[in-house]
């Protein structure tokens, strides 16, 4: 029997509507056995996400804050779902155990865990479906390091027990049984574990766009959309801020070979977006997406023979990983050499990172350009046609918007270029209009 394995994001999941939705979608295949569900999203623009209200409840309890109407806003709302649905879980017990660990001190990896928690409890009632905890079954080691053949184990004999299941996404759980949440968007990831335990032939993921556009829609009016993606393409669009899918959750199903379909819960009879492993060129396509990022700065550093000079790089690799900063790009000349860096990696720190380079690498200058952004143009059929960079490059200067770095991968399957924040826009409709239009 072949098997698809539906994960749902947080406005599926905001209201009885959208869950409702979820059902239909639910029955109207029966291959989609194993669900993975997100906590309750915005169910309109000035509503909160039921998880940013549960670290603000963290938060409060930690500075000595009223915490109470917090928490009572939070209950009232999955109080409301369980009556909407028509299920008894339990909601109010489960509220009662939530606040006894809460004054005990819960760490806020709990705290912001029961948003799923409650979530997929409600969902598999509501389906009539077994609600399997990820807990004990997403394994994290002591150090808080995702396990992945250990996973992978644990859900496939857990998942063979049940012929339909509803799991939480986002979380997992320690050795000594404490809860661990990956990064936000991480229920993507547990989805994608979950597909792969159990031999999936798709991973479905539901959110509230139709897959994956070539342009962000805020920067570039009606965009074109994406049919088909590679994961590598993936990975490098979701890397640059195309924000669909959660970056990790590409690898546990690339390495399952399963494909992955973007769907749309508010319009499902759209096909999406499907992201597999074939490297594959789009006829009469050169590109398959645009994306990016802003908010980087550029440390250059110029030192006359400096390619001369054994473990150069090392040096400033050690400096950056005693400053816990990770490194983008690092385009280089002979005596030159650019560090990319996030801004959110630096917090109040650069003038001490900057002392610390300027000390031990008697560097002849050392100097920083901030409001940096990064553009990556994808695709896999820039690499056998000539002209690409030209063209892009070419777009870039019509438009007068200044370059400030440039980087391509080995692969040729993308050009990345560094400009000044404030032309971050113009530069990406400059570059759709160039390839699309």
């Amino acid at each position: 029997m072949s098997l698809v394995v539906a994960k749902f994001g947080g406005s599926s999941a905001a209201d009885g509507i959208q869950i409702r939705k979820v059902k239909a979608i639910i029955d109207g295949d029966p291959d989609r056995r194993y669900i993975v569900v997100s906590a309750p999203g915005k169910r309109f623009s000035a509503d909160s996400k039921i998880t940013d209200m549960l670290y603000l409840l963290k938060t409060q309890v930690d500075i000595s804050a009223p915490y109470e109407q917090v928490l009572q806003v939070v209950k009232e709302r999955y109080l409301g779902l369980e009556a909407d649905l028509g299920v008894n879980v339990g909601i109010a017990a489960e509220f009662a155990i939530i606040e006894e660990r809460l004054k005990a001190g819960a760490s806020a990896d709990y705290l912001a865990s029961r948003g799923e928690y409650l979530s997929a409890k409600l969902i598999s009632a509501f389906l009539g479906y077994t609600f399997v905890d990820a807990a004990g079954l997403v394994l994290f080691n002591k150090k808080g390091k995702f396990l992945h053949d250990e996973t992978n184990s644990a859900l496939a004999l857990e998942l063979s027990k049940h012929d339909r299941a509803v799991i939480p996404g986002f979380y997992g759980s320690m050795p000594d049984g404490s809860i661990k949440t990956f990064s936000r968007g991480g229920s993507d990831i547990t989805g994608s574990l979950v597909a792969r335990a159990a031999k999936a032939k798709v991973y479905e993921n539901w959110t509230d766009v139709s897959g994956f556009l070539m342009a962000d829609p805020k920067v570039v009016e009606n965009p074109k959309a994406i049919k088909n993606l590679s994961y590598k393409e993936l990975r490098e669009l979701s890397y640059m801020g195309a924000s669909v899918l959660h970056e990790n959750a590409i690898y546990p199903v690339r390495l399952a070979g399963i494909p992955i379909n973007i769907r749309n819960t508010n319009n499902p009879d759209d096909p999406g977006t499907v992201i597999d492993a074939d490297d594959r060129v789009h006829e009469g396509q050169l590109i398959t997406g645009i994306a990016g990022n802003k908010d980087f700065l550029v440390i250059g550093i110029h030192k006359n023979m400096m390619s001369n000079e054994i473990g150069f790089i090392k040096l400033i690799l050690s400096i950056l990983e005693d400053y816990k900063v990770a490194i983008e790009h690092i385009p280089s000349g002979i005596d030159t050499v650019s560090l990319v860096i996030s801004k959110k990696y630096l917090d109040d720190r650069l003038g001490d990172l900057l002392e610390e380079l300027e000390r031990k690498l008697d560097a002849d200058s050392i100097e920083v350009f901030e409001n940096m952004s990064l553009i990556a143009t994808v695709g896999h059929g820039m690499a056998s046609v000539q002209g690409v960079a030209a063209k892009l490059f070419g777009s870039l200067t019509e438009a007068g918007v200044n370059i400030r770095m440039i980087d391509q991968g080995s692969s040729e399957m993308n050009i990345i270029v560094g400009v000044e924040t404030k032309d971050f826009e113009t530069a990406i409709r400059a570059i759709y209009n160039a390839f699309v239009e």
